[in-house]
């Protein structure tokens, strides 16, 4: 019996935005690579996120091992962008954190230490 090799399309749609799913779900790339980034098994990345299918998991991972400098830049522009969003949003609250009836919160060193790390 012979096999039938189709080349299969990667479960990669970008949405709206240029942002990149897995499939028809709301899961990113970004998400899926981190985990397994992280020592995630294609198992146990479908188990954390269920709307997945283990079948594209095994697929993406194998696109980011096959193209690895092309993945690495998309997911560097996707950190920069957010991080841009983040600072954006940053103004908008610290308004909302100095509020008068924050009080002591409004000082700036605790608006520098609510903000540590992000």
């Amino acid at each position: 019996m012979a096999i039938s090799f189709a080349t299969e399309a990667i479960p990669i749609e970008a949405d709206a935005s240029g942002v990149l799913r897995i499939g028809k779900t709301r899961v990113t790339l970004d998400t899926v690579i981190a985990a397994f980034s992280n020592g995630a098994t294609p198992e146990e990345i479908v188990q954390q996120y269920p709307t997945l299918n283990l079948a594209d998991v095994y697929y993406v991972i194998g696109y980011y091992l096959r193209r690895p400098p092309e993945v690495e830049t998309y997911l560097h522009k996707e950190r920069l962008k957010r991080m841009r969003y983040a600072r954006k949003m940053r103004p908008a609250l610290t308004l909302r954190v100095c509020a008068p009836s924050h009080g002591s919160l409004c000082r700036p060193s605790n608006l520098d230490h609510a903000f540590a790390g992000r």
